[in-house]
């Protein structure tokens, strides 16, 4: 079984962003993502802390705005805001949410052309309908490692597992349009098992550790772990159980997989906006 390496594959990304980050900054714009965080939620706050190291290394200005106690009302009028300013050109909005928020509302108030992790619905809309859009992050870096590691995609039989619209849905997608036979399975699938163990390429993102064990795996297939489940030591697990790497061709690690290939995505997403943002002033009549 081969390990993929997502922290090799991240770095290797980095250092594109980064090129194309210095290229902006000489036009005279300064690449800004802002982070909206409305809850106290210690993971969370690991993560965001991690987006902006990374943004600092490759030349990103990250905006943390922790509104821990916000209302509905805050929330929505910050994205208001932010998705109103010139200096902003990448937004992303952290969950958990407080009560009576829902992702999708959140999503709503983010401009799609700032709309780096793809949670405006209208980004999803243009991803079914082949048009260039902002996928989330994590959806996005499937398949990105899929195409670092060439693993072939066209023709390949690709299930899903879990049809979330952060990761199943538009990871599908994406998938369709690299020319793979995608299947999405669900709680209601039948014989799950069976379906998953025709796979080529098998992708799991169901937030249950360990769920998917040598029974869900083709001999030879290659497995994307999309799972991020936090231990009682405070560790993370995949949602695929380690025995499968005696099955599989080619394996994500949980954490080094697919989690630094998405935030190094999400930060490539913002430096290709805020070309955009600059191309488009400089062309203004």
């Amino acid at each position: 079984m081969r390990t993929i390496d997502g922290r090799a594959h991240a770095a290797a990304i980095s250092v594109e962003v980064a090129a194309n980050v210095a290229r902006i900054r000489a036009a005279g714009a300064v690449p800004r993502l802002a982070v909206v965080v409305p809850n106290r939620d210690e993971a969370t706050a690991w993560y965001v802390r991690n987006i902006g190291r990374a943004a600092a290394r490759v030349g990103i200005e990250c905006m943390v705005d922790d509104v821990p106690d916000a209302d509905r009302t805050t929330i929505m009028g910050r994205l208001d805001q932010l998705s109103a300013d010139p200096a902003v050109h990448g937004i992303i909005c952290q969950t958990p949410l407080p009560a009576g928020v829902t992702l999708s509302s959140v999503g709503e108030r983010i401009d799609p052309a700032k709309d780096v992790d793809g949670a405006n619905p209208t980004s999803l809309g243009r991803l079914a309908a082949g048009i260039a859009a902002y996928a989330p992050a994590t959806a996005a870096a499937v398949v990105e490692i899929l195409r670092r590691e060439d693993i072939e995609m066209r023709g390949a039989n690709v299930v899903v597992i879990g049809r979330s619209t952060v990761v199943g849905k538009p990871a599908a997608l994406l998938l369709i349009a690299a020319d793979a036979t995608v299947t999405v399975c669900h709680s209601r699938t039948k014989r799950l098992a069976d379906v998953a163990a025709g796979a080529d390429i098998l992708v799991v993102a169901i937030g249950r550790p360990g769920f998917v064990t040598g029974d869900y795996v083709k001999r030879g297939a290659t497995v994307i772990d999309v799972g991020t489940n936090p231990t009682p030591e405070g560790g993370l697990v995949g949602d695929v159980d380690p025995t499968v790497g005696a099955l599989a061709g080619a394996l994500t690690p949980v954490p080094g997989g697919v989690g630094p290939v998405t935030t190094a995505l999400l930060l490539s997403a913002t430096a290709t906006a805020a070309d955009l943002a600059t191309f488009a002033r400089s062309t203004a009549p």
